[in-house]
C-alpha cells in the first residue's frame, strides 16, 4: 500500500527501444507496466522494425492501461540504431531518473522500487545496476552459479580499468548525470558501455546492487554472438580516454571478452587479439582464454548481424 503522496516518489522514465522483437516485446512491455513503483512513465521507441513489432506494441499498450504508469508514449522512427532510439526516448522523457530496458527481456515487478529506494539514499550515484538472471527464448530460467554479492562501487578510473558495462537492461540513471554526460553517440551501437563510462567521467559513482533487477533473455540475436563488432565498438567507446592511465587495462579487458567467442569460432582472430595485450596486463582470465585458444576445437561461426 502506498502511504506517501505521489510527489514523494521521483518520476522514472522507462525507455524501451525495439527493433524486430515482435516475439518478445509483448511480454517485455507487460512486465514494465506491472511495476509496483507508483510514479513512472513508459516511452517505447520502435526503431524501424520490419516485422510486426509495431502492431504487437500497439496491441499490448492498448490492453494494459490499468497499471501505475503515469504516462505511456509510443514513438516510431526510421531505423537508426539503438543509441539513436534511446536519444529519441530521452528527448521525450520527463523523469528525474531514466531506466533503459531491452525489448526482449523481462522486468521483475519490484525492480524500479528496489533501485529507486537506493538512488534516493545515494545522490552521489549517477548509474545504478544490479543482477541479471538469464532466461531462454521461452522465458525459462537457465542454470546459474549462486554468488555471494554486496554492493559494488566504481569511480571513473575503476570503471575504465574494468571496462565496466552496466547493461541497458539493468541500468537506472540519474537524469542530471545523463545531461552532464551528454547523449548517446548514435554511431556506437553498444549504448550501455558508453553511457556507463560517460556518467562516471562526469563525476558520479557507478554502483551495482546484489539484487536481481532483470531477466535477461539469451537467444540467437543477442549481441554477444557478434563479438567482433562488439569489440570494434568497444574500442570506439574507450578511444576518448586513450591518454588515461587505465586505457591499456580497458583494452585488455575488451580483448578478454572478445576471446570468449574467438577461441571457438575464429582462432586466427583470437591469436591476433591476444598479441595486442602487453604481458603486464595479463590476468587469470586471459590465461584461461589462452588455454582455451590452444585446446578448444574451432567450429563454424554464426553469422554476425551487427556491423
Amino acid at each position: 500500500m502506498i502511504t506517501k503522496s505521489l510527489s514523494e516518489y521521483p518520476l522514472v522514465s522507462v525507455i524501451v527501444p525495439c527493433y524486430n522483437y515482435a516475439g518478445y516485446v509483448d511480454e517485455t512491455l507487460r512486465s514494465v507496466l506491472s511495476q509496483d513503483y507508483p510514479n513512472f512513465e513508459l516511452i517505447v521507441v520502435d526503431d524501424g522494425s520490419t516485422d510486426n513489432s509495431v502492431q504487437v506494441i500497439e496491441r499490448t499498450l492498448a490492453a494494459n492501461q490499468d497499471g501505475l504508469a503515469q504516462r505511456v508514449e509510443f514513438i516510431r522512427q526510421e531505423n537508426a540504431g539503438v543509441s539513436a532510439a534511446l536519444n529519441t526516448g530521452l528527448a521525450q522523457a520527463r523523469g528525474d531518473f531514466i531506466a533503459t530496458f531491452d525489448a526482449d527481456d523481462i522486468m521483475p515487478p519490484h525492480r524500479l522500487s528496489v533501485q529507486m529506494a537506493y538512488l534516493r539514499e545515494h545522490p552521489e550515484v549517477g548509474c545504478l545496476g544490479g543482477v541479471a538472471v538469464r532466461i531462454d527464448e521461452q522465458g525459462e530460467l537457465l542454470p546459474k552459479k549462486d554468488k555471494k554479492r554486496s554492493v559494488r562501487r566504481y569511480d571513473f578510473s575503476q570503471a575504465l580499468s574494468a571496462a565496466l558495462v552496466v547493461g541497458g537492461n539493468i541500468a537506472v540513471y540519474r537524469r542530471d548525470a545523463v545531461d552532464m554526460a551528454g547523449r548517446y553517440d548514435a554511431a556506437i551501437k553498444i549504448q550501455d558501455f558508453q553511457m556507463t563510462l560517460k556518467v562516471a567521467k562526469a563525476g558520479f559513482f557507478v554502483d551495482i546492487l546484489p539484487d536481481t533487477v532483470t531477466l535477461y533473455r539469451k537467444h540467437e540475436g543477442s549481441l554477444s554472438k557478434n563479438y567482433k563488432a562488439e569489440y570494434r565498438y568497444g574500442l570506439d567507446v574507450i578511444a576518448p580516454y586513450a591518454e588515461h592511465p587505465q586505457y591499456e587495462s580497458a583494452k585488455a579487458r575488451l580483448v578478454t571478452k572478445a576471446l570468449r567467442m574467438a577461441v571457438i569460432y575464429d582462432k586466427s582472430y583470437g591469436w591476433k587479439l591476444l598479441r595486442q595485450v602487453p604481458l603486464r596486463q595479463w590476468d587469470k582470465q586471459l590465461l584461461k582464454r589462452l588455454r582455451h585458444l590452444i585446446l578448444k576445437k574451432e567450429i563454424s561461426a554464426p553469422p554476425e548481424t551487427l556491423k
